[in-house]
């Protein structure tokens, strides 16, 4: 809105030609989201202890997770709320990709507050069922994908970390492929969504690195210089990242531990959902393995752990997804969210080092 309608008035005041800066309104919309994150969260954490819109706990979770049953969840809404109205400030509106993964963002949002809703107020702590969840998942990512082939520059070709002239088009194929990555992002995020500040710590490391990322694929001159794909406007997904990021650090604020509330499906459906929609508008689809790296190892240590018990009668881990793991074999719940941290930031600087390595 700011760039809207203050930039064209460039001629009267010179000093709004900052507008037309992504490192200006980057920066403006992540100072933005962690003040209005900071501001609302007190009184969105209250109405949802007023509204009893406390955390049910999993039988078969962790006893030393009992004690935070009741602590209130739809925390993302924190984060949700401090991204909108900081986009709505900041961002270019005639920038397609960051409507797009705006789009993404509402309705695996809106998805994540109906699980969430039948949670804690219908009291079924199974939410929404995995056949309906999926359901709905494939069609807004189905969507997304076919979206990004129409209006924007975005091809088919899949390139590879560390090859630097080997890419294979997917051609039709690259729609469900998208699909695969906005999907399995979004429930790896909320399958990582266990911990206090586990997720939201995870999700700033990974939208900084996106942040770049965008910043340089959106740059001719520079995805020239690092030969990387250049896909026109998608720079604009910056200021995104740094919402994201701050919106993060902000209901970091209230989700450290103790936590005095829980993300929720509401925020990790959405953001997870986010994440996988910024690696494919970047065309760093398999790059996001490494960065989500422990999205990942979290998600395969779940299926792992399924399908030997199915044909075992055996688990791998004590209990999953794999920070449960840790758990039960006596680690503390904060030092298992700090070295969870350190990997992603170690993985999120290996990510980056291919730009020169290809």
């Amino acid at each position: 809105m700011l760039y809207q309608y203050l930039f064209p008035l460039v001629d009267t005041v010179g000093a709004f030609n900052v507008f037309k800066y992504l490192s200006f309104r980057a920066f403006g919309a992540a100072v933005t989201a962690l003040m209005l994150a900071l501001f609302v969260g007190p009184a969105i954490i209250n109405y949802l202890k007023k509204m009893s819109f406390g955390q049910v706990v999993r039988e078969e979770g962790p006893e030393s997770h009992y004690k935070k049953s009741g602590t209130p969840t739809m925390g993302g809404l924190i984060m949700l709320f401090a991204l909108f109205i900081s986009m709505l400030l900041w961002m270019n509106f005639s920038s397609v990709s960051t409507w797009i993964v705006l789009f993404v963002t509402v309705c695996y949002g809106l998805l994540g507050f109906v699980d969430d809703y039948k949670k804690v107020v219908l009291k079924n702590t199974k939410g929404i069922t995995a056949g309906q969840k999926l359901a709905a998942q494939f069609i807004v990512a189905g969507i997304t994908a076919w979206l990004f082939i129409q209006f924007t520059d975005l091809n088919s070709e899949l390139r590879f970390p560390f090859l630097k002239n080997f890419t294979i088009d997917l051609g039709v194929l690259y729609i469900p492929f998208g699909m695969l990555v906005i999907v399995g992002t979004s429930n790896a995020a909320n399958l990582t969504d266990g911990l206090d500040g586990l997720l939201v710590g995870i999700i700033i490391i990974t939208m900084v690195t996106f942040g770049l990322l965008t910043y340089l694929a959106g740059n001719a001159i520079f995805a020239e210089y690092l030969d990387i794909p250049y896909v026109k406007g998608v720079g604009e997904l910056a200021v995104f990242c740094a919402a994201v990021a701050a919106a993060g650090l902000g209901f970091l604020w209230f989700n450290s531990h103790p936590a005095q509330v829980f993300m929720g499906d509401v925020g990790s459906l959405a953001l997870g959902g986010a994440i996988g929609t910024l690696a494919v508008a970047t065309k760093n689809e398999l790059l996001l393995t490494i960065i989500g790296g422990i999205f990942v190892a979290e998600a395969l240590s779940v299926m792992i752990q399924v399908l030997y018990f199915k044909k075992t009668g055996k688990r791998v881990f004590r209990m999953a997804p794999l920070h449960h793991h840790f758990e039960m074999k006596g680690l503390p719940e904060s030092k298992i969210t700090i070295r969870f941290w350190i990997i992603a930031i170690l993985l999120a600087i290996i990510a980056l080092a291919t730009l020169k390595l290809r």
